[in-house]
């Protein structure tokens, strides 16, 4: 089934499977009770000071990626049931950065793609 990635203020879909927000912080003006998902995932999120670091800054977009994935390395405990809850469900993972494109949820998508592509699956 594999992996997408939606900004957590978007309306929940059907076709969105399993939602895991994989932000450290609670995204801003949403009530915990009003949004759809089924694990908040602090410990995927980025570091704080790699957060920090980063500032959603595209020119550092690069260097983010391969920091977050040498953290990621240290957290397989964290990300492998979601290659495993993946197998046989879409997996979609929430994020409340506006930036669409250099964000940690893509990053995060594409280190797992690329694990299950070097390693098959789980």
């Amino acid at each position: 089934m594999g992996f997408a990635v939606k900004r957590v203020y978007e309306p929940a879909a059907p076709e969105d499977g399993y939602r895991v927000l994989v932000d450290r912080l609670w995204p801003r003006g949403l009530k915990k009770e009003h949004v759809a998902i089924d694990l908040w995932a602090k410990e995927l999120a980025p570091s704080t000071v790699l957060r920090r670091w980063f500032g959603h800054d595209p020119a550092r977009w690069d260097g983010f990626r391969h920091r977050y994935a040498g953290e990621l390395d240290g957290a397989a405990e964290h990300w492998r049931p979601l290659l495993a809850k993946a197998a046989h469900h879409r997996v979609t993972l929430l994020y409340g950065a506006r930036d669409e494109e250099h964000n940690n949820a893509v990053a995060l998508k594409a280190y797992l793609e690329n694990y299950l592509a070097a390693h098959g699956p789980q």
